[in-house]
């Protein structure tokens, strides 16, 4: 054996060994890709979305009042009613804005918001949490997932009398001191 003729040996030793990390990337890529998508034994889109919701995310809306606070967002953000993000909602609640504080329950790290509930306590502004900050995001018309939405009460008829229904089942929700 010559040293010439065991190299193209060990080069070909080294392609097997990437084709074989790259189906192992493949294959860690399914395996992920299944994890992340719900099941078919009666588990959920919205039951996955609640699994991830912080310990400290109380009160959780119902899965219909979440969707109608996605409905009155969407409806509130199309009429420039919105404050959308931490420090916005921060400032509008230290300007003694009223309205309705919906806050995301799937914030990592959750001590960006945790500041916020007692805040809107002190206030005597009514919170609620939604499970998931993509939708919260989707529903205030932006393409970036959101962690806090505040809605202010506006002159269009329609729209204060939605928010007043949201707001009842809110006050309905918040645990009592």
């Amino acid at each position: 054996l010559s040293f010439f003729s065991a190299v193209p040996v060990a080069v070909e030793m080294g392609e097997k060994a990437e084709k074989k990390d790259k189906k192992d990337k493949s294959d860690k890529k399914e395996k992920r890709k299944e994890a992340d998508t719900p099941q078919d034994d009666g588990a959920d889109a919205d039951d996955v979305k609640r699994a991830r919701v912080s310990v400290i995310a109380n009160p959780l809306a119902s899965k219909r009042l979440t969707k109608s606070l996605l409905k009155v967002i969407q409806k509130a953000s199309a009429a420039k009613l919105v404050r959308r993000g931490v420090k916005e909602v921060v400032k509008a609640l230290k300007k003694d804005e009223k309205g309705l504080c919906i806050i995301a329950g799937d914030i990592s790290p959750i001590d960006v918001i945790c500041h916020i509930p007692i805040y809107c306590e002190e206030k005597q502004v009514p919170y609620i949490y939604v499970p998931s900050k993509e939708e919260l995001g989707a529903a205030s018309q932006t393409k970036r997932p959101t962690s806090i939405v505040m809605i202010k009460a506006g002159s269009d008829a329609e729209l204060k009398s939605l928010i007043d229904e949201c707001v009842s089942e809110v006050k309905k929700a918040m645990p009592k001191f």
